[in-house]
This record gives structure tokens, sequence and C-alpha cells, in this order.
């Protein structure tokens, strides 16, 4: 079995979005609900959320199902321009595990400009936090246009950065026009669930 075998779900945004603590909310919800899981983390050269999500998963996932792929480049290189290290490493998953669901791959930190190679994403969440300023979606990063679904998230510190989430709601459906978006705030998982049904629906039951 390949790669082309197991539905794969990007996840790009800036620096401190909550990609990670996304991941992290999303495996357990997954995995609860009967669902094998591997997570690819990307990073430029370190090993570091890859590290967070063997500590964190220890008890839930295999330690061969969490994989950082070293892109030695922009992170966006190896998500977009040449996936073929994040395909290697999915291969080697569903590889030593046939029945493998689902892997949930993190981009390392880029801009509003990172999008998902369609060879190496089924379906791309990218994430913007609201501590990034109200008018994100408006700056119609391709990103935030693109993606299957727009995740908007750590909605709990709008008050403190003068962020006004009707403004955001009103600018991210302009942008987006009938594509979805959800609000979160991952520290608390308040929106995951509807981050799941999002890819429940449109990924695994498809």
């Amino acid at each position: 079995m390949g790669y082309r075998d197991v539905a794969k779900v990007g996840l790009g945004g800036p620096v401190g979005s909550g990609k990670t603590a996304l991941v992290k909310r999303l495996v357990p919800e997954l995995v609860e609900r009967d669902y094998e899981v591997g997570v690819i983390a990307n990073d430029i050269m370190t090993q570091e959320d890859a590290d967070v999500f063997r500590e964190s998963f220890a008890e839930l996932l295999p330690e061969d199902l969490v994989e950082g792929v070293e892109t030695g480049a922009c992170p966006h290189t190896g998500i977009r321009e040449d996936p073929s290290m994040n395909l290697a490493a999915v291969d080697e998953f569903t590889e030593r595990h046939p029945e493998l669901d689902v892997v949930l791959i993190e981009s390392g930190g880029d801009n509003l400009a990172a999008t998902f190679n369609p060879e190496l994403a089924d379906y791309f969440l990218f994430v913007i936090s609201v501590a990034e300023g109200e008018d994100i979606p408006r700056k119609r990063g391709p990103g935030v246009t693109q993606a299957d679904l727009l995740v908007v998230n750590k909605t709990d510190l709008a008050p403190h950065v003068d962020a006004d989430l009707d403004v955001i709601e009103a600018d991210a459906g302009e942008v987006r026009g009938d594509d979805p978006f959800v609000f979160t705030n991952c520290k608390d998982a308040e929106g995951v669930d509807a981050v799941l049904e999002h890819v429940e629906r449109e990924v695994l039951f498809a």
C-alpha cells in the first residue's frame, strides 16, 4: 500500500497561529473515534514540533506514526514545491500500518502565501490567529482564500489585542465566498468539534 491510499490533511499557517495546538486537539479526538492516525511535522532544521507530538501522543500513537521532516529551506518548500520528503514519510507510514486512515501534515510556520501541493494534501486547513490582527482575512493571502477550511484561532485573545471577531467573520465570509471557516480557541478546545466535523465529512467519509 502506498501514500495514495490514505487520507492526507495539511495544516498551514504563520508562526504562532496555533497549528501544533490544533493537531494536539485533533489527534485524541480522531483516535477516540477509532481512526488510525499518523502525524508529520515539518520544520527547517529541527525536530522540535515532532518531539512535542511524540511526547503528547506517547499513549495514543505508535512511535513510528510520528515523524519530523526537516526541509532545510523555507517551510513551504516541503509542502508545495517539492513534497517528496513528506510523501516518502507517508508512504513509510502506510507500509508499516496498512490500516492507517489519515495523516495530519503540519507545515512549519510560514506566511499567508503558504499552500499545500494537491498531491500531498487531500484537504488543506489554514490556521490564523486573531492576535495577528483583525485585517488578516482582508489581506487575501492564498492560504486564507484557497484553503479548504480557514481556522481563525485564539479567539480568547481578541479583547486583549483590539480585534473585533464580528469584523473578522464578515471579512472572512467576503474573501472566501461559500468556502467554510471556523473560529477556535485551541487552548480550551472551543471550535475543535467543528473542525473535526469538516474533516470527517470532507475527507474521512468522502
